[in-house]
């Protein structure tokens, strides 16, 4: 688990997210959580990698994100990969809702951070890369990979 200075201590980040999706916007939400999901959370068992998210009926759900079972929970522990409801105000899920039905917009999970004891998401509505797009940033990322290496061996 990072911690950055302000007090937010990110627990995940969803890499393969930026490879996949050009992120145009991004937004801050809360995430309804069981006591034992809290729990896990804090123990850095959060894997966002293959979620999203979905706008319908005037909320915004995560689907597939998987947090692990609490160690110490009994019979009383939740479902690893059950979809949780995402607190954001009525203009962001409008406006989120608006988007998404436009063709090629989908809602991400970007990062998950604790913030002030809480647990926040980061998501992006974003569109997503096409293969030609994703191969140039690899050339683009091993061109400034190259270029720090023969700064540094000089």
């Amino acid at each position: 688990m990072e911690n950055t200075g302000e007090g937010i201590k990110i627990v995940t980040n969803n890499r393969k997210a930026y490879f996949n999706y050009e992120v145009l916007e991004k937004f801050e939400a809360g995430v309804s959580l069981l006591g034992t999901e809290i729990k896990s959370v804090r123990e850095n068992k959060l894997n966002l990698n293959d979620s999203f998210c979905l706008a319908r009926n005037g909320e915004v759900m995560m689907i597939n994100s998987n947090i692990s079972g609490y160690t110490f929970g009994n019979i009383c522990n939740h479902e690893p990969t059950r979809p949780r409801k995402l607190l954001l105000h009525k203009y962001e899920i409008r406006k989120l809702t608006a988007k998404c039905k436009e063709r090629g917009f989908s809602i991400i999970p970007l990062r998950a951070y604790l913030k002030r004891g809480k647990l926040k998401i980061e998501i992006g509505l974003c569109r997503g890369k096409k293969a030609v797009d994703k191969k140039e940033h690899l050339k683009e990322r091993d061109l400034k990979r190259q270029f720090a290496k023969d700064i540094k061996g000089r």
